[in-house]
């Protein structure tokens, strides 16, 4: 659907969601997170591209750095105009004082669409602990500090009450009131400290429609923390209630526990806006996600964990032998949307783990794409011998695939097994191995050999006791180790090259 015309305090269809990315601010505030000037200026290029709605740009006042890359972002990437008319609003973030809100507009203001986004803490905790003001000063602040952002030519001004999920009811809907007749066009309730359960917070936003004056004449934002997991549920639990800007972060990064993840809540919405939300949308192109999640866990140094919903390294993967063999008949018996939808392109077989769980249908289906197209006994046969790895490895690699087809399909004789093996390793790039091979009479032999590392000196005494001159190092390898792991005998990491 067509994302519709942009008026600061109104949108035409009431089914559209607007989506605010504050990965540059809050997303910046997660400890170790501080990108540079022109890494952030990169994202927000990125985030142009994936179609979000507002880009909360960083909090000028905080320092020359911060200032520099909200004014870069609002010169180039707010004047970057497409096809169809599509620019991102602008934010600047400022304390409700003069000097922050000053700083932000001069940080914004070259943008097409500039908002400043002001913010002072309503709850008691913060008040009177915080600000050490009575909610008499903390009101008349809070319209002032609005009007005085109208002054500066700014038509498009976000009010954002500090903590609101633990504010009195009665205060914030006074104090929302007061700021849309100072000329407030977007109030921002949010979760500060991520304390409110899902039903909780959907009420909280359904309370403030119901009782602020004026409230029809702005559009209504969330901004959920991640304190308790449940900043995800929270977003979508207020865009139910009628919010109409979501304010998230690429891969949830932020404050603490974080944000509310981009990926997650605009694919709830477009996987299931329809039957569950009543036709809400969004104007995500989807297909960027991907690449915008990996350029920001590189940016930041935040390493999405593998089981990360969507952009996980796990979230397309199966390992379990029923999901694999499901998986391989039609997809979509285990995967509720397609990888390409948020841009990740697989290879052949990628969505496939082979591990202690793996079925026998995926492991032939592995085998043919490696070019194996064995009988049913062989591949049964060969099936054994990987479940028995299996057992001893995490995942069994391609590498240990094309041995196990090798020896099932060649069904040479063993002449030599493994006895014992031992590796000594030190700090002169030496190391010195002692092995043990039965021969196929049953007689012992031992051998000692140094050499450049663990494997190579394995190998040459292997070599003293075979008396072979020359071999295929890779592939001898390859069987050795598989021989190793199917003998049980096991080796710190440390000890190989």
């Amino acid at each position: 659907m067509k994302r519709p015309q942009y008026i600061p305090n109104h949108i035409p269809d009431p089914s559209y969601v607007r989506i605010l990315d504050t990965t540059l601010r809050d997303g910046e505030q997660s400890p170790g997170a501080a990108m540079t000037p022109h890494q952030k200026l990169d994202i927000a290029r990125q985030l142009w591209k994936l179609g979000v709605d507002v880009i909360e740009a960083g909090f000028p006042c905080s320092s020359e750095n911060d200032f520099n890359a909200v004014k870069m972002i609002s010169e180039e990437v707010g004047n970057h105009v497409s096809v169809d008319g599509y620019v991102p609003v602008i934010i600047g973030v400022a304390r409700c004082n003069e000097k922050d809100i000053q700083t932000a507009w001069d940080a914004i203001k070259h943008a097409k669409r500039p908002r400043i986004s002001t913010f002072i803490a309503t709850s008691p905790i913060h008040m009177e602990h915080k600000l050490k003001k009575t909610k008499e000063e903390v009101l008349e602040i809070a319209g002032r500090m609005v009007r005085f952002a109208r002054s500066l030519g700014c038509d498009d001004v976000q009010f954002v009450p500090e903590d609101a999920a633990r504010s009195e009811r009665g205060f914030l809907y006074e104090i929302i009131g007061e700021v849309i007749k100072a000329g407030a066009t977007t109030v921002d309730i949010p979760d500060t400290v991520g304390i409110t359960m899902p039903w909780e917070f959907g009420k909280l936003i359904a309370d403030i429609k119901a009782n602020t004056h004026g409230i029809q004449n702005v559009v209504i934002s969330t901004h959920c923390h991640n304190d308790l997991g449940l900043a995800v549920a929270n977003t979508i639990e207020g865009a139910r209630a009628g919010a109409r800007q979501l304010e998230v972060t690429i891969n949830g990064i932020g404050e603490r526990a974080g944000n509310a993840s981009l990926e997650e809540v605009v694919m709830a919405l477009k996987c299931r806006g329809h039957e569950a939300f009543d036709g809400l949308y969004t104007g995500i192109n989807t297909k960027h996600i991907f690449k915008t999640s990996k350029m920001v866990e590189e940016y930041t140094g935040m390493h999405v964990q593998p089981h990360k919903a969507l952009v996980g390294a796990n979230a397309f993967v199966h390992e379990s032998g029923i999901h694999q063999d499901g998986w391989l008949k039609h997809k979509a018996t285990y995967e509720i949307i397609p990888p390409e939808s948020i841009g990740l392109e697989r290879l052949s077989g990628s969505g496939i783990v082979l591990g202690k769980l793996s079925g026998r249908q995926a492991l032939r289906k592995r085998l043919q794409e490696l070019g194996y197209q064995l009988k049913d006994d062989e591949v049964a046969s060969v099936f054994l011998n990987f479940k028995a790895v299996a057992d001893k490895k995490k995942r069994v690699t391609d590498a240990d695939l094309i041995a196990l087809v090798s020896n099932e399909v060649t069904k040479a004789e063993s002449i030599w097994k493994l006895g014992d093996l031992q590796v000594t390793c030190g700090t002169l790039d030496l190391s010195t191995a002692t092995v043990k091979l039965i021969s196929i009479d049953g007689n012992e032999h031992v051998a000692c050999s140094v050499g450049s590392g663990s494997v190579d000196s394995a190998f040459k005494a292997v070599n003293l006791i075979v008396k072979v001159l020359k071999f295929n190092y890779a592939f001898c390898c390859h069987y050795f180790l598989f021989f190793i792991l199917r003998d049980k005998i096991y080796f710190s990491s440390n000890n190989f090259e």
